[in-house]
């Protein structure tokens, strides 16, 4: 196996177990996070990880993350994901998209999000 895939695969068991430490491991200290299509939401640094996805697991119980594809090209790391449970209101939470990483020394130092929710087919 690749160490990137490896890498992957220990980001998306941490999401899965709802582990916050081992999730906040694949980060590097100095991550950069963008998300091209809202750039009010760019942060730094792995402890904002930290807080963003303890709010999420705090905020759906049983968060599932669906690795659907995923491409390594040197260092950086293509993936399309589902993300998915129930919020504590009851409400579905459905998010889906790619994300692109890059990796350094077996951690994510940058990413690229494209995430967005998933559109509730009885939506107008």
């Amino acid at each position: 196996m690749n160490i990137h895939q490896d890498l992957l695969e220990r980001l998306q068991h941490a999401q899965n177990s709802h582990n916050l430490e081992a999730f906040v491991t694949c980060f590097a200290h100095g991550y950069q996070s963008a998300q091209p299509i809202h750039p009010d939401r760019a942060f730094q640094g792995a402890e904002q990880v930290r807080k963003n996805w303890s709010n999420i697991f705090q905020d759906v119980p049983d968060f599932r993350a669906d690795l659907l594809r995923s491409a390594v090209d040197g260092d950086t790391i293509w993936a399309e994901w589902y993300w998915f449970g129930t919020k504590r209101d009851e409400a579905p939470f459905a998010v889906r998209g790619v994300t692109i990483m890059g990796i350094q020394a077996h951690q994510i130092i940058w990413e690229r999000l494209y995430m967005e929710p998933v559109q509730d087919p009885g939506a107008a």
